[in-house]
């Protein structure tokens, strides 16, 4: 028997050998509503996904970061009752920068979106909070997540990055327009962590004392200002000093010169998510800051460098699923995907007990019934470790509606989201294009794409691309096919 087990050509299955019903849309109570436990097919493939490398993450494999301080200067009580977000509370945090396509020892510098994962050790628990320094992502369902993250690595026969690759899957999918558009502009190429914004991209519920919900997406500008390399700036440095981001914020620190953010959030009532002309949890839109604009939380400080570099971010482990009372998860489909696979990835990727790291541990006491595994150290000694149980031990049995949840109704479908009044997916980076971007923004673009699609990029994945940013921008994006067609003939 060969060893290529796998026909190609054929229609896809589970690893079982069944029919794969959808390797497009995860499992949903209706068009918007959550994803259920029992959609086998986005488990295993998600849970596979987390353990096709071996201890290197996957994705953000390369990065850093420093422990801080986050102080509350604002009043949002009326919004939440989360104790971090209290007038005042000061809070204890750990800050991880990194690079998503890029392996281990790849350079700082390449042109990539940047990963902005925050731990609050809170005196209610650990709240994590995993996004970007953009505010939008690739896609919008995690069934497509495995598949966007390999089409950014490397070739199966010659191990090499491959652009070709890496736009037949852009340009395959629309929805990744807006974030493509970010990524090619400035942002892809930060100067600094410290001098590059951060969002937690998704969606959160905030829940207020009297139980009042809301809708809220978290922003955190730089008070160093914004600084970006251009292409040739990048790849000098890449060269020149691989480790380039990670030196600079650790060395920074090191001489008193404390990077700081300011944390906004934008808040949206409840009710108004049903009806507003974008739907709110898409991961590749934004809410526009005149329909909801910025309110200022409080302050991000890092001011202390890890002491071993292994022990402290490397064995960082984060997960958006991770939350206190006063805040919620919401029906973005990529937020429920991640809030399972990214506590499943650390479980394969440090172990089982991975959360009694010390860089890990919430500074309040933990009393789980999660028992054993392989370097179990904390453990509940001969208490019961079942419930219901006559030992004495206490659990927890509340029942009813949770005050951080939403409603859902509808047949079990797979299916794209709802589509709301103005939702599309060249619109907003149409935007951003014609309206954020300056005219030096919009002249790098054109350089960065068509360099990137005279790297390899052949038919008909290249018409494609051309189509893609024609309809993002129609001048862009002939003048994209104009230069990629110019630079083709000079080469013939």
């Amino acid at each position: 028997m060969s060893d290529k087990l796998f026909d190609t050509k054929a229609p896809t299955t589970t690893s079982s050998g069944a029919p794969a019903v959808s390797d497009r849309n995860s499992l949903t109570i209706g068009a918007d509503g959550p994803i259920v436990l029992h959609d086998v097919h986005f488990l295993e493939q998600m849970a596979h996904f987390n353990r096709e490398k071996v201890i290197e993450r996957q994705p953000h494999a390369k990065g850093s970061g420093a422990f801080g301080v986050f102080e509350t200067t604002a009043d949002v009580s009326k919004y939440t009752k989360a104790a971090l977000f209290q007038p005042g509370v000061k809070t204890e945090m750990l800050a991880r920068f990194s690079t998503v396509a890029g392996e281990h020892g790849s350079p700082d510098t390449w042109r990539d979106v940047r990963g902005f994962s925050l731990k609050f050790y809170t005196t209610e628990g650990n709240y994590d909070l995993v996004g970007n320094n953009t505010p939008v992502f690739f896609v919008r369902d995690p069934m497509k997540f495995p598949h966007f993250i390999r089409s950014q690595k490397r070739l199966p026969d010659s191990g090499l990055r491959d652009n070709h690759m890496q736009w037949d899957f852009w340009t395959s999918n629309p929805e990744s327009a807006h974030q493509v558009t970010y990524l090619m502009g400035p942002r892809g190429l930060p100067r600094t962590w410290r001098e590059m914004n951060g969002y937690g991209s998704h969606t959160y519920m905030w829940v207020n004392a009297q139980g009042e919900r809301f809708w809220v997406k978290y922003h955190f500008h730089s008070k160093q200002g914004v600084a970006y390399f251009s292409n040739a700036e990048a790849a000098n440095m890449a060269g020149a000093d691989a480790d380039f981001h990670r030196r600079d914020l650790f060395e920074s620190i090191q001489q008193g010169a404390c990077p700081s953010w300011e944390m906004s959030v934008q808040i949206m009532p409840y009710a108004d998510a049903a009806k507003y002309r974008f739907n709110p949890f898409d991961l590749t839109k934004t809410w526009s800051h005149k329909d909801y604009p910025l309110i200022k939380v409080g302050t991000m400080t890092l001011n202390r460098n890890p002491e071993n570099f292994f022990a402290q971010i490397e064995q960082a482990a984060f997960s958006p699923g991770n939350t206190v009372p006063g805040i919620g998860l919401s029906p973005d489909k990529m937020l429920l995907g991640r809030a399972f696979a990214y506590n499943d990835a650390q479980r394969n990727r440090i172990g089982t007990n991975f959360h009694q790291l010390p860089v890990n541990q919430p500074k309040v006491p933990v009393n789980t019934y999660m028992i054993d595994g392989p370097m179990n150290y904390h453990h509940t000694g001969a208490a019961p470790v079942y419930v219901p149980n006559s030992g004495g031990r206490p659990w927890s049995d509340e029942t009813g509606k949770i005050d951080n949840g939403w409603e859902a109704d509808g047949d079990m479908v797979r299916s794209a989201y709802t589509l709301h009044a103005e939702d599309d997916d060249f619109g907003q980076p149409g935007t951003l294009v014609r309206h954020v971007f300056s005219d030096a923004d919009r002249d790098a673009l054109v350089e960065t794409v068509s360099g990137s699609l005279l790297a390899g990029v052949r038919e008909p994945v290249l018409s494609r691309a051309f189509e893609y940013w024609k309809n993002i921008d129609p001048t862009v994006g002939q003048r994209i096919q104009d230069k990629v067609t110019q630079a083709a003939k000079a080469k013939k």
